[in-house]
């Protein structure tokens, strides 16, 4: 299989073959490596998580939903370890290149399907999402992703991190291919979807983004403001966004010991060093942080209750700057993920779809604005991105700040 951006793993399955008729007939996608093939080994991006796992004697209901409507899998794609980071850097299996900007990170932890996808090999991809990992390498590589509501998709037969933030999402090129699958997946008809009659510009949300991010994706959200009439810029929180990440972290973290503790525990696997850290963490998150946090996010959830209605529609930033350069030191993207989780975690804690475009560009590089809805407005949001189309504006004027 032709592979110039190291997208596959090759313990992947080959070529199968989709139904002969379906809605997606002539289409291929690929599968992030968390996603169950029969016959064949989930590897979860680690090696000693591989070597450790039988064949899986099912194939996902997601993937086979999507052979059964006519699409072909290509292949399985490479993600971070356990699906735990945000870069998509894999110390074992190495980093995805990023077709939109080479020597910069794809994104993850669903990275080699967004490399698929924006390299063009495949006409769409699964991936999964739990703190941001199909919205992330959506904006850094100038694709569509589409996070849906938590919990409208089963993760049967997917390897789960943490469940109350697991999603199943989904990569393409095009806002009229992400709506089809979803036709396919979710059974909702972007057609027939209530219009969103009023905007909201998440100042909040805008604050965490560097200047240039603002500045090249101001003319879109202007053109979404037109497009809808109403339009207002107001903070999404009574509390500040990076108290969200926090408690995100500590739920988040919790729930992926408790997933992955035991085999940890028994097996000592080989770890790159954010990823050990991560785990560690979460370890050592006690049960009145979960109490906290779990009712933090129920407030939170009260408060976004009384902000939205089924036509309303939030824009913010999907990531706060560009893809990051390769390789960087790991105390320098430390920092970069954590601003970068304090834009994903609004959906994480909510629990709301968020769909990212690529409409902007700085110095060159694709940077994504998400639209959001209330719990289960997929189709709002997945309608909206489809009016506007082709007539999106990018802005390629602002600068990347430098590097280091």
């Amino acid at each position: 299989m032709r592979d110039p951006y190291g997208a596959f793993c090759a313990h992947g399955p080959g070529r199968l073959a989709g139904a002969v008729d379906g809605p997606l007939m002539g289409l291929t996608f690929a599968a992030k490596d968390l996603f169950d093939i029969a016959g064949h080994i989930t590897g979860g991006g680690n090696p000693d998580w591989l070597a450790s796992r039988a064949p899986a004697t099912k194939t996902a209901p997601v993937v086979q939903k999507l052979l059964d409507a006519g699409a072909a899998l290509v292949g399985k794609t490479h993600t971070d370890e356990l699906s735990r980071g945000i870069f998509g850097e894999n110390a074992h299996y190495g980093t995805p290149i990023n077709p939109k900007a080479p020597g910069r990170v794809p994104g993850g932890s669903s990275s080699g399907s967004a490399a698929a996808v924006a390299g063009e090999l495949v006409d769409f991809a699964l991936g999964t999402d739990t703190g941001g990992s199909v919205r992330v390498p959506a904006s850094f590589c100038g694709i569509y992703g589409l996070r849906p509501t938590h919990g409208r998709l089963p993760f049967q037969g997917v390897l789960p991190q943490a469940p109350s933030f697991d999603t199943i999402g989904w990569l393409a090129r095009t806002p009229e291919l992400l709506a089809r699958i979803a036709n396919v997946l979710l059974g909702v008809n972007a057609d027939q979807a209530v219009r969103a009659r009023r905007l909201i510009v998440a100042e909040d949300a805008f604050a965490i983004a560097e200047a240039s991010t603002r500045a090249a994706l101001a003319p879109a959200v202007d053109h979404f403001a037109k497009l809808i009439g109403k339009c207002e810029t107001r903070v999404l929180s009574s509390v500040p966004l990076t108290e969200w990440s926090r408690h995100q972290g500590a739920l988040q973290g919790r729930e992926a010991w408790t997933t992955f503790g035991e085999w940890i525990d028994n097996h000592n696997p080989r770890f790159a060093f954010e990823v050990a850290d991560n785990f560690l963490r979460g370890m050592r998150v006690d049960d009145e942080a979960v109490k906290t946090a779990a009712l933090f996010r129920a407030e939170r959830r009260a408060e976004f209750a009384r902000l939205l209605d089924p036509e309303t529609v939030i824009c913010l930033p999907t990531t706060p700057f560009p893809a990051p350069v390769a390789g960087q030191p790991r105390s320098r993207m430390w920092r970069l993920r954590a601003s970068i989780i304090t834009l994903t975690c609004i959906a994480g804690m909510t629990g709301a779809p968020q769909l990212s475009m690529p409409v902007g560009e700085v110095d060159g590089l694709p940077i994504g604005l998400s639209l959001m809805g209330e719990a289960g407005a997929d189709q709002v949001i997945l309608a909206l991105a489809l009016a506007a189309g082709n007539q999106l504006p990018h802005s390629a004027a602002a600068k990347l700040p430098p590097s280091g």
